[in-house]
């Protein structure tokens, strides 16, 4: 099963539909948001997706986000860390701003993947038998290249593109 995952959208819808179109075109129907989505219009985008959504320290409408992302699809999760599976395979969502969050979640030994935005940068670590994956960013003001993720949980296999 494949999922697609992205972080720090900030409101940049362009680049977001072309990330869209991609997970589309890759037969994706899960999608993780490792926060910063920002805005209940861009909540509004993802109705095609059952969207798991970690609440980011730029997400202010954070509860109009939930609400919208719920009412497309009731699968859907929007919270401050997402933990449990999908697919089968036990994992945890989280934003990555709160200072040590991503660390803790992932020295539990529970999770085979941690996944965390904030950085802007994307990255594939190991830490012990979990890997922490950050896709990068798909918008903000910072200026490293935009970036998004395809990840194959059965076989472990990480695709990041420049939507």
């Amino acid at each position: 099963m494949k999922i697609g995952v992205i972080s720090d959208s900030h409101n940049s819808t362009v680049i977001l539909r072309a990330a869209l179109a991609a997970f589309h075109r890759e037969g994706i129907s899960t999608l993780l948001h490792c926060g910063d989505m920002t805005s209940p219009e861009t909540a509004a985008l993802l109705g095609e997706f059952r969207v798991i959504h970690a609440v980011g320290n730029g997400d202010y409408a954070s509860g109009e986000i939930r609400k919208i992302l719920l009412q497309q699809n009731p699968l859907s999760f929007s919270g401050l860390v997402f933990t449990g599976d999908i697919g089968g395979v036990p994992l945890a969502v989280t934003h990555g701003h709160q200072r040590g969050e991503v660390q803790q979640l992932a020295r539990t030994s529970l999770y085979r993947y941690v996944f965390c935005g904030h950085s802007h940068r994307h990255s594939d670590d190991a830490f012990g038998a979990c890997r922490v994956i950050n896709p990068g960013a798909l918008g903000g003001n910072k200026y490293e290249e935009r970036s998004a993720l395809v990840l194959d949980l059965a076989t472990g296999q990480a695709q990041f593109f420049n939507p």
